[in-house]
C-alpha cells in the first residue's frame, strides 16, 4: 500500500520512530505533532502519504529537475508540507551529462522498472449490434502485438488480462515477449485457462496471479467490471511502483434520467479507492470508432482523472495511445507527507496536485485511504 499509520496519543511527549516502507523509510519524532491531537479531542493518527506523480511538457516529454518547491500539494483545499521528493525513470541516466548535473538528478545506476497491464473488455458480446466494434477490438490487439514486439523496453513488465463475465488472466507480469504475444491471441478468443493453484507462477519476479483469488473464487469475485478492477488492483498493490492500467473498452457506467452518464452509485467508488490505493492508474483507450461521439467518453475520462492516467480517444491507429503513455511514464516524481486524521476514524482523503508552472501539465492520483478501511 502506499500509504501507512503511526498513531500517537496528545498526552505522550513525542513520535516514537518507527521504520515504514520495509525499512526504507523512517519518520522521526517531533514534539510538534502532539500539540495537533487537541484538535482532534485527543488521539491523532499521522499517515505517511506516498505519491508517484507524473510532470510532462505541452508535448508529453517528462520534465526533469524538479524540486519540491515546484509541487503544490493540498487536502481539502489547505496546503501539506512536502517531505521528500525523489525522481524515477525507466532509462538509464546517462552519468557527466551536463544538462542533467544542472537540473540537480543523479544517474541511476539502473533503471527503475514499469509495470503495465494490458486490460481488454471483451466486445464479442456486442458484435451483433456493432460489428466494428470486434473489428477495432481486434485491431487493437495487432497492434499491441506491435508495440511488445519493438518497443518495449528493458525494465518494462507487462500482464495481459481480459473480461467479459469475469476477469481472466492470459498472462502474469513478464519480459518475456514471445508469451506476451500469445497471450493477447488469448485474450481476443476469450480463452479461459484459469487461475487455479498450480497454474500460479513461481515467486520469481513480481506477480499478479499469487495474490489473486484462485479457481472458482476468481469467476464469484467479478461478476461485474467494477469488481474486476477492484481485485486486479488488490493484486497489483503488492508490487512496488506505479502500474499502468490501459483499459481498452467502449465505457461502462450508469445513466440519469436524461441519459447522461453518472458515476454507479454502487461500484465507482469502492473501485476508485481501490485502484488508488494500490497506486494503479487507468488509461482507457477507446475501442468506439474513430469520429464516434458518445456518453461513455464521460465514464472513461472520469475514470483517468481520478486515478492519475488519461483517456485516449478519436487516433487513427491504437500505436498511438501505447506510445504515449509508455512516454509519459518514462520518469515520475513520488513525493511523501505527513497526513493527520482523527484516531479510530478511516474514509477517503482527497488530494489535489498542481505545478507552480502553469505550462507543466500534472497526473497523479486523486487520493488516498486511511484508517482501519486501509
Amino acid at each position: 500500500m502506499d500509504s501507512l499509520r503511526i498513531r500517537i496519543n496528545h498526552a505522550a511527549t513525542a513520535l516514537t520512530t518507527l521504520l515504514l516502507m520495509s525499512g526504507s523509510l523512517a519518520l522521526g519524532a517531533q514534539e510538534s505533532d502532539v500539540s495537533l491531537a487537541a484538535e482532534f479531542g485527543g488521539k491523532v493518527e499521522v499517515t505517511e502519504v506516498l505519491l508517484d506523480v507524473l510532470v510532462n511538457d505541452r508535448q508529453g516529454n517528462v520534465i526533469i529537475g524538479l524540486e519540491k518547491e515546484d509541487f503544490l500539494v493540498e487536502e481539502e483545499g489547505r496546503p501539506v508540507q512536502i517531505e521528500t521528493l525523489t525522481f524515477y525513470s525507466n532509462r538509464l541516466l546517462e552519468a557527466g551529462s551536463a544538462e542533467l548535473a544542472a537540473a540537480g538528478v543523479t544517474p541511476q545506476d539502473r533503471p527503475q522498472d514499469r509495470f503495465f497491464v494490458l486490460f481488454y473488455e471483451d466486445q464479442r458480446r456486442n458484435a451483433f449490434d456493432s460489428p466494428r466494434l470486434l473489428s477495432r477490438q481486434l485491431d487493437a490487439a495487432r497492434q499491441t502485438k506491435r508495440w511488445i514486439r519493438s518497443e518495449l523496453q528493458p525494465g518494462d513488465w507487462v500482464a495481459v488480462v481480459s473480461y467479459d463475465v469475469k476477469l481472466k488472466i492470459h498472462e502474469d507480469f513478464t519480459q518475456n515477449r514471445k508469451d506476451l504475444l500469445a497471450a493477447v491471441d488469448r485474450a481476443m478468443k476469450g480463452k479461459d485457462s484459469g487461475n487455479w493453484p498450480s497454474r500460479v507462477k513461481g515467486s520469481e519476479g513480481p506477480s499478479l496471479t499469487q495474490e489473486l483469488p484462485q479457481g472458482t473464487l476468481l469467476r464469484d469475485q467479478t461478476k461485474t467490471i467494477y469488481e474486476a478492477l477492484q481485485v486486479l488492483a488488490k493484486a497489483a498493490g503488492q508490487v512496488q511502483g506505479r502500474k499502468n492500467l490501459l483499459l481498452f473498452t467502449v465505457g461502462f457506467g450508469d445513466f440519469d434520467s436524461f441519459g447522461q452518464y453518472r458515476p454507479d452509485a454502487r461500484y465507482y467508488q469502492p473501485t476508485m479507492q481501490s485502484l488508488n490505493d494500490n497506486n494503479v492508474a487507468v488509461y482507457p483507450v477507446d475501442l468506439t470508432p474513430t469520429g464516434t461521439s458518445h456518453t461513455m467518453e464521460a465514464a472513461m475520462n472520469h475514470l483517468a482523472l481520478d486515478t492519475g492516467g488519461r483517456y485516449f480517444f478519436n487516433f487513427t491507429s491504437f500505436m498511438t495511445p501505447l506510445r504515449q503513455a509508455a512516454e509519459s511514464t518514462s520518469g515520475y516524481y513520488l513525493l511523501s507527507y505527513r497526513a493527520r486524521h482523527p484516531a479510530e476514524s478511516s474514509g477517503y482523503q482527497k488530494v489535489k496536485v498542481s505545478a507552480r508552472n502553469p505550462e507543466f501539465k500534472i497526473r497523479a492520483r486523486s487520493g488516498y485511504l486511511y484508517g482501519n478501511e486501509g
